[in-house]
């Protein structure tokens, strides 16, 4: 029997240890959850604004050895670059504060290591002009060595961010790309095969850091979705539910689209508990959350509100078709109670442009409103207020 090579059986060991989902979530952006790609953006923006805070100190107290060890005129055209840089990275650590939305994370990101990026062609321009032939060997070899290995520092910082392989390959396009304009136009001081080699360098810098990303992005997904699930139902939680109808209704409300909830309760849930006990009410929830989960569409989410509460949170859904998928739910059922009745449900429905919601606290307001009044009207029906015309 043919062995197969140690490399093939430990890729096919890590790729048979990874559902499907998380192994795409850890090469492409597209396919996360929107609380997880919230939590990762407001993540990735706090660091940048903390990296740059942190750079932006060390590109100005840099002006001094440069002064000191670099002939005028080129010291101080150094000590310009130094000094646009670091209001660029003090620019950047007081901008995006409080946001969470990846377009903004992005743009930080790209600023963050469009700045040093530009800053090294710029050196390397003013260093390959002016020359260092007058200085001792020792000094102008370490000058050298200090700017031309920029990049490698650069694409490091790609392993201090939860990132995606696509997106660290982007960023990491970015300074390659510089480095390459480097070697290619003669700007650098190393000769034109040492600058060919730190990019080969640099592209392997690039790899391994960005495998450090993806693991920590790794890390993330499995503390978010244990967080933000209810540990019974394996719904969301409330407080991630709560996360979800913000993010939601931000999106609805930008894109001018539409937003439905329905608040859903399931009817004489305490006798349930009272008569049968305890363990038999968590299988009903159990059962009740399976079989909504069962016809929820793709986009539709369903948060454990608590107790026998949930809400069910549709996306891009008009009134008509909210309460066309939850006459569907109805129709298939909640399960059955433990004397082998069927279980039902009150339900309230309420859609951001049809109630002219303010926010998703008053459409979630409104949706338990109409909840109760369908308890008040003999239970196991919906309510909504759709416009008839």
């Amino acid at each position: 029997m043919k062995k197969r090579p140690l490399q093939h059986s430990i890729l096919q060991s890590i790729l048979n240890e990874l559902p499907r989902e998380e192994m795409l979530g850890l090469l492409f952006p597209g396919k996360h959850m929107a609380l997880l790609s919230a939590r990762r953006a407001a993540l990735i923006i706090s660091r940048v604004r903390l990296i740059a805070m942190l750079f932006a100190i060390l590109s100005a107290l840099f002006i001094l050895p440069d002064l000191a060890m670099l002939p005028w005129p080129l010291s101080g055209r150094m000590g310009v670059a130094r000094t646009v840089t670091s209001i660029a990275f003090w620019v950047l650590a007081f901008s995006f504060h409080g946001s969470n939305r990846m377009r903004d994370a992005y743009l930080s990101l790209g600023l963050m290591f469009a700045i040093p990026t530009a800053f090294f062609l710029v050196s390397s321009t003013l260093l390959s002009q002016a020359g260092l032939d007058g200085m001792p060997v020792n000094i102008s070899t370490t000058i050298q060595a200090a700017y031309s290995f920029l990049p490698l520092l650069i694409v490091a910082g790609l392993s201090m961010f939860p990132l995606t392989a696509l997106e660290g390959a982007a960023v990491a396009s970015l300074v390659l790309a510089a480095d390459v304009l480097a070697a290619v136009s003669h700007t650098a001081t190393l000769s034109l095969g040492t600058v060919l080699s730190t990019s080969g360098l640099v592209l392997l810098i690039a790899i391994v850091a960005t495998l450090s990303a993806m693991s920590q992005l790794g890390f993330m997904i499995t503390l978010v979705q244990t967080a933000i699930r209810d540990k019974l139902t394996d719904c969301f939680s409330r407080a991630s539910g709560v996360e979800l109808l913000d993010i939601q209704f931000t999106i609805a409300s930008r894109s001018k689209a539409p937003l439905s909830i329905a608040f859903v309760d399931l009817d004489n849930f305490k006798s349930v508990n009272d008569t049968f006990g305890h363990d038999a009410g968590d299988q009903v929830l159990v059962n009740a959350a399976h079989n909504i989960r069962s016809t929820l569409r793709t986009g539709d989410m369903l948060a454990r509100w608590g107790g026998e509460e949930f809400i069910l949170i549709m996306p891009n859904t008009r009134c008509h078709d909210a309460v066309f998928a939850i006459e569907r739910l109805r129709g298939n059922g909640l399960g059955m109670r433990p004397d082998d009745k069927p279980m039902t449900a009150s339900i309230g429905i309420s859609e951001r442009t049809e109630d002219n919601a303010a926010d998703w606290k008053t459409l979630v307001e409104i949706a338990d409103q109409r909840m109760y009044q369908a308890k008040q009207s003999g239970k196991n029906q919906a309510v909504h207020a759709c416009n008839k015309n």
